[in-house]
């Protein structure tokens, strides 16, 4: 995806506010050392996390697990979609040294280009926590990972069931995260608690994107 491109996502994004340059991720692995069995039963939920960055090749594998494309020729990605419709985004809320070479922000993730793009700068943390009915535990993780529904993607095909495929692709996404996290030594939580017009406000995307999901990841303590 070129840069032209990456522009008018990014206008529409921001409902025309000046685009940001996209930040290219590092490739995703396909080939770990944990295997899924273990990913499975060692995974549990994570409130307490260190104070620690961490690498972009993890952030990286990361958003890969969450909605990377794992067929470039069709565009099929790595959760199951009504219809291919693909009605979710991932949002990142990134901390103070949260991941190491990006800036503290927003971001918002493209699976088409592998590729994040700032949407805000500054730490976000503590405003989605506090938007999350004040869970601060959120906020000492270094990556808020924030998954959206925009409904009208899936609806247009499928109707009002469209939003009950939706619902159920955001619990993929969710348990994608958890597994990918635990693979590679990580921990994570998971909010479903938020007001969703402040965490919405928060993260600065379209009104049309809809917060279904919030899954801080960190190193667990």
């Amino acid at each position: 995806m070129g840069m032209t491109l990456f522009a008018f996502l990014a206008l529409g994004l921001l409902g025309m506010r000046t685009a940001h340059a996209s930040i290219s991720l590092p490739k995703p692995s396909s080939d770990g050392k944990v295997s899924v069995e273990k990913a499975i039963r060692e995974r549990r939920t994570i409130r307490d996390f260190q104070d620690r960055s961490l690498s972009l090749t993890f952030f990286s594998q990361l958003l890969w697990a969450a909605q990377g494309i794992t067929d470039p020729r069709g565009g099929k990605r790595t959760v199951p979609s009504g219809g291919a419709l693909y009605p979710l985004d991932i949002y990142c809320a990134i901390g103070e040294k949260g991941v190491e070479g990006i800036e503290s922000g927003v971001y918002h993730y493209s699976p088409e280009g592998h590729a994040i793009l700032e949407i805000s700068k500054g730490d976000r943390r503590k405003e989605v926590a506090s938007a999350s009915l004040g869970q601060m535990w959120m906020a000492r993780a270094p990556v808020l990972f924030i998954i959206t529904a925009e409904y009208r993607r899936i609806t247009g095909k499928y109707g009002e069931r469209g939003i009950r495929y939706a619902l159920i692709e955001v619990g993929h996404v969710g348990q994608n995260l958890f597994l990918q996290a635990g693979a590679l030594g990580l921990g994570a939580g998971i909010v479903g608690a938020f007001n969703d017009a402040d965490v919405g406000r928060v993260m600065g995307g379209p009104p049309q994107h809809e917060p279904l999901l919030i899954m801080p990841v960190g190193y667990r303590r």
